[in-house]
């Protein structure tokens, strides 16, 4: 049996990753992705039609995270167990039930625990994310890597101001309804292109979950970039959750206007085939040092200036984005890296920590904007990279130099 198994994960990761098929992965990490942030940018829409008060707001944001996180802890590990093809559509196939029930949800209770069932299943793209790294060379792995990050990042950033527009134009419940027929041809799309890999690893489900633990305490490169990005992802969270409620409030903008902002925070999807790329020249240490400052002057703008105009406010949408996509791909690059035969249960450990920190940052968005306004949101945000950046100067980067 042992031998069967090796047979076909060999015979998966002889499948040829042409750029055809790079593309195909790009762009169905992205329209997967998106469906963490449908809700981020309408939730001043959906919160009173469902009867859910302004304060409560955020919880949607948070729970679809801390769903995406749970899902990345105990699904994505099964990635190192069982046919990954078979185990991406069983979940995306929850993912399109989830999206219409959100289409059709009255209550407040009810729209929360879906809210949480969306992210629990959109972590498909976890799955098809170290598919590609098993499939791609090492010596261009990073490339590969950074090219569907980008995509990835392109549908976190896309989904929030497609969902602004939807939503202005046809009402809230249509963005849920359109993302579950986007998801029904992707999973279509998944069904027929994605190769199949059966991992030759053998375990039970539980001593793989147990293997989690032993996988944290032996690699320190896993504990400090997840470290890393969870506080990055902390801050980028925070930003894009706040920044609705402020442009709404104090600027006056439009759901439309709200989704053209968003879109410009588009540009900084450029930074992951860049740090793919300078992750495969070896050149990770001085590229992370670089999107860990970047990270931390992001926000420079509302410090310097006593309004925060549009373009100031952009201009900090744009650098926060392109530091921790960069930062994203680097970490991934490096862990991937650590054990071939564990990916899956790296990218869930160092995603499970990013999405934790995710939901950090939009749960104490509404309250942090309530008590102090756009100030106080981008002081502590400002925060979180400013740990990351004093971590990895006193800790992580003399380790990062010993294995380089």
């Amino acid at each position: 049996m042992s031998n069967q198994l090796s047979a076909t994960a060999s015979a998966g990761s002889s499948v040829k990753l042409t750029n055809g098929l790079i593309a195909l992965f790009a762009v169905c990490c992205g329209a997967i992705v998106a469906n963490l942030y449908y809700a981020q940018p309408i939730t001043e829409l959906i919160a009173p039609d469902i009867h859910m008060s302004s304060g409560m707001a955020s919880l949607i944001v948070s729970l679809t995270q801390i769903g995406y996180a749970l899902g990345l802890f105990f699904l994505v590990p099964l990635g190192d167990l069982i046919e990954n093809r078979k185990l991406m559509i069983s979940t995306a196939l929850v993912s399109i039930a989830s999206l219409a029930a959100a289409a059709f949800a009255h209550q407040p209770g009810g729209f929360l625990i879906i809210s949480l069932l969306v992210g629990f299943s959109s972590v498909a793209v976890q799955i098809l994310i170290p598919l590609a790294a098993h499939l791609s060379p090492d010596e261009s792995r990073g490339k590969v890597v950074g090219t569907i990050m980008s995509g990835l990042l392109l549908g976190i950033l896309l989904a929030r101001p497609i969902s602004s527009v939807v939503a202005g134009h046809f009402g809230w419940r249509a963005v849920f309804g359109s993302a579950a027929v986007l998801m029904a041809l992707v999973t279509a799309l998944l069904g027929l292109t994605i190769p199949r890999r059966q991992p030759a690893h053998q375990a039970t489900y539980f001593e793989l979950i147990v293997s989690l633990g032993h996988l944290v305490r032996t690699m320190p490169v896993l504990r400090h970039r997840s470290l890393y990005q969870a506080l990055m992802f902390a801050s980028f969270s925070l930003f894009w959750t706040a920044i609705p409620i402020e442009l709404t409030r104090q600027l006056g903008l439009t759901q439309t206007q709200i989704g053209l902002f968003a879109l410009v925070g588009a540009i900084g999807a450029t930074s992951a085939p860049v740090a793919g790329r300078l992750a495969d020249a070896g050149h990770t240490v001085r590229a992370t040092l670089i999107a860990l400052v970047v990270g931390a002057l992001a926000y420079m703008p509302t410090f310097i200036h006593s309004s925060w105009s549009v373009a100031g406010l952009a201009a900090t949408g744009i650098v926060l984005d392109f530091a921790v996509q960069m930062n994203m791909v680097l970490g991934q690059r490096e862990i991937y890296a650590l054990h071939a035969a564990s990916r899956n249960r790296l990218n869930a450990l160092y995603m499970t920590s990013i999405f934790v920190g995710g939901a950090l940052g939009s749960a104490i968005a509404s309250p942090l904007y309530e008590h102090g306004g756009w100030p106080l949101v981008a002081a502590v945000a400002t925060a979180f990279p400013l740990i990351a950046l004093a971590h990895y100067l006193l800790i992580g980067r003399s380790h990062a130099r010993r294995r380089a």
